[in-house]
């Protein structure tokens, strides 16, 4: 692999299967890490072409040296996800990272309600983001302002949804305090999938929140091509120098 030692600088895309718990920052922080390692370099290019929130997994685009310079271009590549959503309960942060709260009865909830309510979410839109979001109010980030207790509004930005696909349910096992669905996503960039799980349970009047996110494809780039970072680190480990 001598051939390949300045690979990286010279510029590389790299798909990496996110795991739970990390930043996109984590990932980047470590792969880059491991490749100054490899080429035996102080500094190196890495970046990420679209966050994904450290309680969703998936396909995260990372380029280094010069194929940085096309970030910009694949995060404006549409996107696709698997939704877990769950109805009768809402959150602060409309997904797991806050307390449920506000349980709503989800007795008469059924599958065609929830279909007919998906299609006015369908096409250009105007959402408003998570007030637990990365979004930035007079120079901070509104999850610090959130987290303080600050009161913040954010403005509401026009975004594509242009499938929306149930693809599960245990609605049928009728749970007695909640509910939940498999919802495959393809949008645009500047969606948040956790805004859409708020705004469906509000328009149901059953309260709802994102309990599960994974990305499975960026344009033409999928989940299946994607390595862990464990292989990554296996596949690109320092060559031994000869004595």
């Amino acid at each position: 692999m001598q051939e390949e030692l300045g690979i990286f600088s010279q510029g590389k895309i790299i798909l990496i299967d996110k795991p739970l718990t990390w930043s996109s920052f984590d990932v980047v922080n470590k792969i880059r890490y491991a490749i100054k390692k490899y080429e035996q370099k102080k500094k190196i290019k890495v970046g990420h072409a679209g966050t994904l929130d450290p309680l969703a997994s998936g396909l995260l685009i990372l380029c280094s040296g010069k194929m940085t310079k096309q970030i910009e271009q694949f995060q404006g590549q549409e996107k696709e996800y698997i939704a877990q959503i769950t109805f009768g309960f809402t959150t602060a942060s409309y997904d797991l990272e806050t307390e449920l709260e506000n349980p709503k009865d989800i007795s008469n909830l059924t599958l065609p309600q929830i279909e007919i309510a998906l299609k006015d979410f369908l096409g250009e839109i105007d959402q408003i983001p998570p007030i637990f979001s990365a979004v930035q109010v007079n120079g901070k980030r509104a999850y610090q302002s959130a987290r303080e207790g600050e009161k913040i509004e954010l403005k509401s930005r026009k975004i594509t949804i242009s499938e929306l696909e149930i693809l599960d349910s245990d609605i049928s096992e009728k749970k007695a305090d909640k509910m939940t669905i498999s919802l495959r996503i393809i949008c645009s960039k500047g969606t948040y999938i956790r805004s859409l799980a708020h705004d469906l349970g509000q328009k149901l009047k059953t309260g709802a929140h994102l309990s599960g996110l994974r990305r499975t494809k960026i344009g033409e780039f999928k989940i299946e091509d994607a390595q862990t970072i464990e292989e990554f680190l296996e596949k690109w480990k320092p060559i031994e120098k000869l004595s």
